[in-house]
């Protein structure tokens, strides 16, 4: 039996508050006040009867028990999100027809798993599912051709189109090991920059996002794949 302190919005915080370790940052993740935040914390640890964060560090890491349990809430929280998705796909089995865009970034995951939920409701309806480049999909959106799409946002504002953020992916810069030195924009310079096909809003993104670290690289490889 579940001890009766584990709740749902207690594993959303624990979630939150793993990310970063910082109290502020899950208040703010969580639609929560960070005194809230903490209270959730400590009725969660008291009833697993364990410490699942280091208190006495700054930002807040995992025990090793707290490591284990985060793997397994996420697991839970993922396939209750799955349900309640479920849910909501039963309600648009009236639809004579659904067309949605996803970024081919999910192809190995979520497409397939979508794909078989929803031919499985949508039994009496005209069902298509593309994937695309994110600018591929946000014009088709904005030409109704697509009823609802999954893909990076350019931060452009689009009348008679709601947009809703789902995530926030950082940018991370991976070298060989030793790369980075005293000073990581020179040593950088010297080794082959890997990018995504220009023509992808990603690719300028991320050459908008160097710019502002003023990193500049030599422009030889561009590769259009998601694997890039």
């Amino acid at each position: 039996m579940i001890p009766k302190g584990v709740t749902l919005r207690g594993l959303e915080v624990f979630g939150a508050l793993a990310q970063s370790g910082s109290v502020a940052h899950a208040a703010e993740v969580t639609g929560l006040s960070q005194p809230a935040v903490s209270q959730q914390l400590r009725n969660l640890e008291a009833a697993l009867g364990i410490e699942l964060f280091d208190h006495s560090k700054r930002p807040k890491r995992l025990t090793p028990a707290g490591q284990t349990f985060l793997a397994r809430s996420e697991a839970a929280l993922s396939e209750l999100r799955m349900a309640q998705s479920e849910l909501v796909v039963m309600d648009l089995a009236h639809l004579s027809s659904l067309s949605i865009g996803l970024i081919d970034d999910f192809d190995n995951d979520l497409t397939p798993r979508l794909a078989t939920v929803l031919t499985d409701s949508l039994q009496h309806s005209t069902f298509r599912l593309m994937t695309a480049y994110s600018h591929t999909i946000l014009n088709d959106v904005a030409e109704r051709k697509l009823h609802i799409a999954i893909s990076a946002s350019d931060g452009a504002v689009r009348d008679g189109i709601d947009e809703y953020p789902l995530v926030n992916d950082p940018f991370i810069l991976v070298a060989p090991k030793g790369a980075f030195g005293t000073d990581p924009a020179t040593r950088l310079n010297d080794l082959p920059f890997l990018r995504y096909d220009n023509a992808q809003l990603i690719a300028r993104t991320i050459e908008a996002h160097l710019g502002r670290e003023r990193l500049e690289f030599q422009n030889r490889y561009e590769i259009g794949s998601h694997l890039a």
